[in-house]
């Protein structure tokens, strides 16, 4: 017989509410926590949001991206980032890089004064560096790009919240909605607190926290729907504790391998994708933990009518919606 490597047994019969008042009660404590921090501390933004500058470098020696830094960090211009750029119609000889440079905090853009300065630093590194564009992006557009990214994270609840509410029920829609506000804000809340770099790519990585949480969910739903057509006398509670316990494997399985491959980004990565790693990665750990200790707690508080619900006959009300 083939073995088959397994993060839990087979068979499990783990009472996921036997510690709700910790489980459950702190992940709402946590929220509430992650919420006052933003509010109270805000959030370290960066160029995305701040307004800044970008200067567009083309030479005719590879790039050193440490030593583009190395030069800069002369300079105390406090946020830089500097990415190498490749496109397949660049010449043999041609490498190009873009830096992208905060204003101070008492300045709302960076000066051509500092500009010439960094200019003149890079071409000390390398002589044939020439800057092809300089860019500026002001508050205002920063300012609507917050708004825009605030919109999208609103679309795409809403969104989730319609669609689980036509797969299932409305008590699930709210589970799994609440369950995602709960691991966005929590995840903003460490941003934070620990005074982050929070730009466009973190908020690429919460809209991705957004489907992988949900998927989790989702999963544990629909076992969910399917037991309570199965065991139409078993109490809900442990309707729901048969339904943790019977994807609990695979939840696992996916979440780590998830996790293991984030792992080797946050070590290996760099500095560029760093930020964009953590997120995701601590949005993963955080939408595991909603999905089998959030969600169902919150359909369960809510309730669910179970006297319409038919004969287990192999067919149901959903059977003629789209999953």
């Amino acid at each position: 017989m083939a073995y088959r490597f397994r993060l839990a047994p087979e068979h499990t019969s783990i009472d996921f509410f036997k510690y709700q008042w910790v489980t459950f009660g702190g992940s709402m404590m946590l929220t509430v926590v992650a919420i006052v921090a933003w509010v109270a501390m805000g959030l370290n933004f960066g160029i995305d949001f701040r307004g800044g500058t970008t200067i567009r470098t083309e030479a005719t020696e590879p790039v050193n991206v440490a030593a583009y830094r190395a030069a800069l960090a002369e300079l105390q211009l406090g946020d830089v980032e500097i990415t190498e750029v490749y496109d397949p119609s660049f010449r043999a000889n041609q490498f190009v890089a873009q830096i992208r440079i905060a204003p101070m905090d008492a300045q709302e853009a960076v000066t051509p004064e500092t500009i010439a300065l960094v200019e003149a630093k890079l071409q000390e590194v390398d002589p044939s560096i020439t800057f092809p564009s300089v860019e500026s992006v002001g508050p205002k557009v920063s300012g609507e790009l917050i708004w825009k990214a605030i919109a999208a994270m609103v679309a795409a609840s809403l969104g989730i919240a319609a669609y689980i509410w036509l797969r299932f029920e409305w008590q699930f829609a709210l589970g799994g909605i609440i369950a995602l506000i709960h691991d966005i804000f929590i995840t903003i809340g460490v941003f934070a607190i620990f005074q982050l770099k929070f730009d466009l790519t973190i908020v690429a990585a919460l809209l991705t926290i957004l489907g992988y949480s949900i998927n989790d969910t989702v999963v544990v739903f629909d076992r969910l729907r399917e037991n309570l057509l199965k065991y139409k006398v078993m109490p809900l509670r442990d309707v729901m504790n048969l339904s943790v316990n019977e994807t609990l494997s695979r939840t696992l399985m996916t979440s780590v391998t998830t996790l293991v491959a984030l792992a080797a980004m946050l070590i290996f990565g760099g500095d560029v994708i760093r930020g964009f790693a953590f997120a995701i990665f601590l949005g993963v750990v955080l939408g595991t933990y909603s999905s089998v200790f959030v969600a169902k707690n919150l359909v369960l508080f809510i309730g669910l009518d179970r006297g319409d619900k038919p004969k287990a006959t192999g067919k149901n009300e959903f059977a003629n919606i789209d999953a």
